[in-house]
């Protein structure tokens, strides 16, 4: 797949989706760019924005097997990855395939279980791939988690440590649709859900293709550069206690591939690390929970302030 058909995939996904979520096009864009890019999404919202209606907007529009998992205080690892149950029947020890055994995968509320069961995640959203009981089973590609979680409430939740979320490529919210956005929603689902008509404008294999072309994308030694000098500012900025890994370089430089994939180019500017800086890296990063009200600004706002102070490379 060259630039130009994985340019127009991006873009059919993009308005197919927007078919059934409104006025939300700045994060349909993120979350196609981050499923071509090979990473996975955090959607930090509340209740009711659409996150449910968009996972499966986008597993219909790729023609993707979709599932969903509602996490829970007793849910376990097993029921998430799967189990070996022996089989009278058969006389012997079967593998019955979890919920992560799919194209789409959507992990509800993701802080309500058990840093164990969270932790269940990590090898499928790092490697695609799981391993039950020594053996080790390859997730078919595309593999792409969309993890939710409410910031509201917090009674009963287990907050996700740093070495997952840093395992999301970005982190995003939907938040409240405009007035002429929601009423949109109330005209197009007064009778019936337009997801329930929503058609496949490309397969699984597409997206695969175009993944490949996204990693072919070309980044220039200057913009290599520019990366590493927001990254390293991230980690001297006395707004900050703990900075982006290098999981977070490498995370940059794939979104800001897929982005201008997305523009249909084949070659990395530093608009496109601009555009996707801050979903990429503000959840990647510790502000200092002490000190002036400077100090304890967003993480958003410590991240656009660092684009702003790193020089731009001219071509």
């Amino acid at each position: 797949m060259d630039i130009r058909e994985a340019a127009a995939a991006a873009r059919k996904i993009k308005e197919n989706i927007e078919c059934v979520i409104f006025g939300k096009d700045t994060e349909i864009k993120y979350i196609v760019s981050a499923l071509f890019a090979g990473g996975h999404v955090l959607l930090d919202d509340i209740p009711g924005t659409g996150k449910t209606t968009l996972a499966k907007a986008l597993a219909r529009s790729i023609s993707a097997d979709f599932k969903r998992v509602q996490f829970t205080p007793d849910l376990l690892p097993s029921d998430i990855t799967g189990i070996n149950f022996f089989s009278q029947k058969e006389n012997e020890f079967i593998f019955r395939k979890g919920p992560v055994f799919t194209n789409i995968l959507l992990a509800d509320e993701i802080n309500r279980t058990t840093p164990r069961t969270q932790s269940a995640l990590l090898e499928c959203m790092g490697e695609g791939q799981t391993t039950v009981d020594g053996v080790t089973y390859r997730l078919k590609p595309p593999f792409f988690v969309i993890a939710t979680q409410n910031p509201i409430e917090s009674q009963g939740t287990f907050p996700l440590p740093e070495a997952q979320t840093d395992r999301f490529l970005m982190k995003l919210s939907l938040g409240y649709p405009e007035k002429k956005a929601e009423l949109s929603v109330l005209d197009e689902y007064a009778e019936n859900s337009p997801l329930d008509s929503l058609e496949a404008v490309c397969t699984g294999e597409d997206v695969v293709a175009a993944q490949n072309t996204v990693r072919a994308v070309k980044v220039s030694a200057r913009i290599r550069q520019y990366i590493v000098d927001i990254v390293s500012m991230t980690r001297e900025s006395e707004r900050v206690r703990l900075g982006v890994s290098p999981r977070g370089s490498l995370a940059l430089m794939r979104a800001a591939q897929a982005w201008a994939v997305f523009d249909g180019r084949d070659f990395v500017l530093p608009d496109d690390v601009k555009a996707v800086a801050v979903p990429v890296l503000a959840h990647r990063i510790i502000s200092r929970s002490q000190g002036t009200i400077r100090l304890t600004e967003s993480n958003a706002n410590i991240i656009e302030y660092i684009i702003d102070a790193v020089p731009v490379p001219v071509a």
